[in-house]
């Protein structure tokens, strides 16, 4: 009778566990084309380019070869061609991710390919799987490649919910799996980034997976269960199968993104837990595992070893007493970690980065994640759930150590097994909080892991009352916040209603301004019938972000301004811009004035055109604010846009949250023809 109740217990777990993931997987593949393939997100765009190139080598002789295969993402190889597109041939290219997410998304491209002709016969020609992921609409390589990927990318976090499940009912009970997963599933920003071919997804996934199979690896020798008044940590008996999983789980993640490093740092405590072996035996065991990480690394970046046809100097510096010379390694994989190192540090000035500057370390992190990312009872709960593991752990092994009982509630919190994935997010989070560039995705391999202990947290309050109160609150609206932000989905891109409205009211041939930096309108698109495209107007770009310090001088201010005085037509594509250099007067003295003075009329502009879309349920709207944290007064037009869409006023947005999904574009018209040295003299030298 006991069996078979935990058999129907077991059966209603796995139940519901299908019913989050296919929650989750609606979530991520709903809107697929959220761009129409316009391939808005930088990153994004710039990882399919270079998968356009990623061919099956017809002469293996060359296929190891860095300048001539077709396998080599550091290096445009030499008949590199893909239809409807401009690609590089024979050139070095900057590529500053892990070659994994590549090689997976071209084979998932290649096996549509390979099965479209043979399965849409068979399919209605509307479904998303027939026209765009099998390619029944025809669509051109980078196009397509962008439809599977994104399919791809979606697939891979919803495996990464199911393996939620899996690590918290292994460290805690099916119910905290069950509703970490729930949370996970529902978590906006996992929803958004699983939209995009970006890499950071599937480092999520395989950090997760290798994690969970170091817990496995590691285990009390008797179920999990520490020994009252026990003056250490139990022995523990060990997996070695896990424990290489583990290894090949850690190589597949540094070879998706160069942070899985850290992960060495819980596989290393790992195998130091197994102390049932002696100490030279474990460490043999660990190098062995290394090895294993290394060869799996190498087994999917291959050119990462292969291709030493680059730059990557080590700098004159002192070891010691020792003065250590220059180096140059080389190596085009250790010259894209340390470009990548050089952004994220803030050594190097990027003019995409400086929205960053000011914002503090950690806490910065921690806002984005509660006002957005996973909304504020979400993320509220995950990092109290993250501090309030580690004071359990701490305190609890204090007992243990003063020879005080445990109260059994809270034993399963300091197992060996507990330790291992603290001993992932701390580090992560401890190196990743102090970069100087903060894209919220970094912080996303920490958020399974958040999300277990916020399920752990909630199910821990004593009371049966509360926790069901707590539970029911903190899901509803973070699955409120989540079908909100499903939104946006519902509505065009604002980029391609600007450009549908630039078409139909600017007379071609008119001069229009964009920004430097921000994606330049008009699209190309097709209306009533007929493509229409850019190169029926003229265009030029302001420069106010590029050039900081001296070079925001009298001449950038006099070239941008001879440009407006001659344009017709100005377009604030995105916050970009206007959100970053009215900030930061020090770096931008001049064009820190440009845009107070364009919004409020001085320098003959006004506003023709407004459009933008956020998270919303039915006429309820969550809007961010881009003009508050640069101290911007909007144009009264916007004002009045933005006061026709009843909502609440959710404060500042990373940038990376908002421009490539869901920006706000405005369009203003030149009617007041001022010239430019009528608009120089509003301007304080």
């Amino acid at each position: 009778m006991r069996k078979r109740v935990a058999d129907d217990t077991r059966i209603t777990h796995y139940a519901l566990l299908l019913l989050i993931v296919l929650l989750a997987a609606v979530l991520r593949l709903t809107a697929v084309d959220w761009d129409s393939y316009k391939h808005y997100h930088p990153d994004e765009r710039f990882i399919t380019w270079v998968a356009t190139t990623i061919e099956w080598p017809s002469d293996w002789a060359t296929a190891l070869n860095p300048h001539q295969s077709t396998f080599n993402p550091y290096y445009w190889s030499p008949e590199a061609s893909s239809t409807g597109i401009v690609v590089e041939q024979d050139k070095p290219r900057r590529f500053a991710y892990g070659h994994l997410p590549l090689y997976l998304g071209v084979a998932a491209t290649r096996l549509a390919e390979w099965l479209g002709p043979a399965v849409t016969p068979y399919l209605p020609a509307g479904w998303l799987l027939t026209r765009d992921l099998l390619n029944g609409a025809q669509r051109i390589e980078f196009n397509h490649l962008t439809a599977v990927t994104r399919a791809l990318t979606a697939l891979v976090d919803v495996a990464t919910v199911g393996l939620v499940f899996v690590l918290g009912r292994r460290l805690y009970n099916p119910q905290v799996g069950l509703l970490a997963a729930l949370f996970l599933a529902l978590n906006v920003m996992h929803i958004q980034l699983a939209h995009f071919f970006a890499v950071d997804p599937y480092l999520t996934f395989f950090a997760l997976a290798a994690v969970t199979s170091m817990v496995y690896a590691v285990r009390p020798a008797k179920n999990d269960q520490l020994p009252v008044n026990s003056d250490q940590l139990p022995v523990t008996s060990y997996r070695a199968g896990y424990a290489y999983l583990a290894a090949v789980c850690v190589g597949l993640a540094i070879g998706c993104k160069f942070a899985g490093i850290l992960l060495v740092l819980p596989l290393a405590l790992t195998f130091w837990l197994d102390r049932g072996r002696p100490l030279k035996r474990r460490l043999l065991r660990f190098l062995l595992a290394l090895a294993v990480a290394a060869a799996t690394f190498a087994l999917t970046n291959p050119f990462a070893l292969l291709d030493w046809t680059c730059e990557a100097v080590t700098p004159v510096g002192r070891l010691g007493p020792f003065q250590v010379p220059a180096i140059n390694w080389r190596s085009c994989f250790l010259e894209n970690v340390a470009r990548q190192n050089a952004m994220v540090g803030g050594s190097q000035a990027f003019a995409f980065t400086r929205q960053y500057a000011g914002t503090t370390p950690y806490l910065y992190y921690v806002e984005m994640q509660i006002r957005w990312g996973m909304g504020p009872l979400l993320g509220a709960a995950g990092f109290l759930g993250l501090a309030w593991a580690v004071w359990k752990w701490v305190t609890g092994y204090w007992k243990l150590a003063l020879g005080q009982p445990l109260i059994t509630h809270h034993s399963s919190l300091i197992t060996p097994s507990s330790l291992i994935p603290l001993s992932w997010c701390l580090p992560y989070f401890l190196s990743t909080g102090n970069f100087y560039v903060k894209f919220m995705r970094y912080l996303q391999p920490l958020t399974p892991f958040l999300m277990i202990y916020a399920a752990a947290f909630l199910l821990s309050w004593g009371q049966a009352a509360w926790r069901r109160a707590a539970v029911a609150l903190v899901a509803l609206t973070t699955g409120l916040y989540a079908w909100s932000f499903m939104g946006i989905y519902q509505q065009p891109h604002s980029w391609i209603s600007a450009s549908e409205w630039i078409y139909g009211h600017v007379e071609p041939g008119s001069f229009i301004l964009n920004e430097q930096w921000d994606d330049p309108l008009p699209d190309n698109v097709w209306l009533d019938g007929k493509l229409r495209q850019r190169r029926e107007y003229q265009a030029s770009e302001l420069t106010w972000l590029t050039g900081a310090g001296d070079q925001d001088n009298q001449a950038k201010l006099e070239a941008n301004l001879t440009l407006l005085a001659e344009a017709d037509y100005l377009i604030l594509v995105s916050n970009r811009i206007y959100g970053v250099v009215p900030r930061l007067p020090a770096d931008f003295p001049l064009s820190s004035q440009y845009h107070p003075l364009l919004f409020d009329g001085r320098l003959g502009y006004e506003v023709v055109y407004v459009n933008g879309r956020f998270p919303r349920l039915g006429d309820f709207y969550l809007k961010p604010d881009t003009f508050g944290w640069p101290g911007l007064r909007p144009p009264a037009a916007v004002q009045s846009y933005l006061a026709a869409r009843p909502g609440v006023n959710w404060g500042r947005a990373d940038e990376s949250f908002l421009v490539y999904d869901q920006p706000l574009t405005i369009v203003f018209a030149n009617t007041g023809r001022l010239t430019a040295a009528e608009m120089l003299a509003l301007f304080q030298k």
